[in-house]
């Protein structure tokens, strides 16, 4: 896999102001006003950034925190985890392999059968939706 990189002016041009923010530069949104914290479409979460498959459907819950979380990626080598120190707290940071766009924080308060909880922002996400959707939010 070949890495994909652009100049800052780039992401600019190709990414809305808050999904600039968020995956180049680390933000957060808000809890419950993401496009995907509650949608039950089925499909595949793609990397806003760079369209890399992250996460399938399947494995998205509702962890009742406001962002989409999922318990595992579509592959180990979709996401990369690095420690995050900021806020004053110890985190994971889960970035996209692909083009090191910030996605979101790990969490080891999942559900069976990894027991993970990757908390992501909508904003870093575009959904794929699956061949026998029956609606959006279905």
């Amino acid at each position: 896999m070949e890495k994909v990189h652009k100049s800052e002016q780039q992401w600019r041009q190709d990414l809305d102001p808050e999904q600039f923010e968020v995956t180049r530069k680390g933000g957060t949104e808000r809890a419950f006003t993401g496009c995907f914290w509650d949608t039950k479409t089925e499909g595949t979460y793609r990397c806003v950034c760079c369209e890399q498959e992250l996460f399938s459907s399947d494995t998205k819950f509702d962890s009742g925190t406001g962002w989409p979380s999922f318990h595992q990626p579509s592959s180990e080598s979709a996401i990369e985890t690095r420690a995050d120190h900021g806020l004053m707290m110890r985190r994971t940071e889960v970035v996209c392999s692909r083009c090191d766009a910030h996605l979101g924080h790990v969490f080891d308060d999942g559900p069976e059968p990894t027991g993970l909880r990757f908390c992501i922002n909508s904003a870093a996400l575009s959904l794929d939706p699956g061949e026998d959707e029956s609606g959006p939010d279905s």
